[in-house]
């Protein structure tokens, strides 16, 4: 099995930052691909950001130039950098990840979530 396990939500200031981490653990795995979601109080789910095969990464209008995405594919975590955080970015915001699994091939697989609000 791959567990998927998120850190590094929490409460910020307006112009903030925080590092939300997303860390995949099991065996005879490969993680093929990233997104990141977002959904705030009584609102849909967003996608924020997702990674791209054959190009630069992808970013939702509303946070480009502010979130990155980087990873460190030795410790099978990625990474979401949130700069200059503003208060419309409160959200549960969620890692989604693509692995191929020796035993059962491909999987969609989700993190628990972290919760960030952005208050004074």
């Amino acid at each position: 099995q791959v567990t998927v396990v998120q850190s590094g939500g929490g409460l910020v200031q307006p112009g903030g930052s925080l590092r939300l981490s997303c860390t995949a653990s099991g065996s005879n795995f490969n993680i093929n691909a990233v997104a990141w979601y977002r959904q705030a109080p009584d609102k849909q789910l967003e996608l924020v950001a997702a990674d791209s095969r054959s190009g630069s990464d992808r970013y939702a209008d509303f946070v480009k130039g502010r979130f990155a995405m980087s990873r460190d594919t030795a410790k099978n975590t990625v990474y979401l950098q949130m700069d200059n955080l503003a208060p419309e970015a409160t959200a549960d915001y969620l890692c989604n990840l693509l692995v191929i699994d020796s035993s059962s091939g491909y999987l969609n697989l989700w993190g628990q979530g972290s919760p960030v609000t952005v208050s004074s």
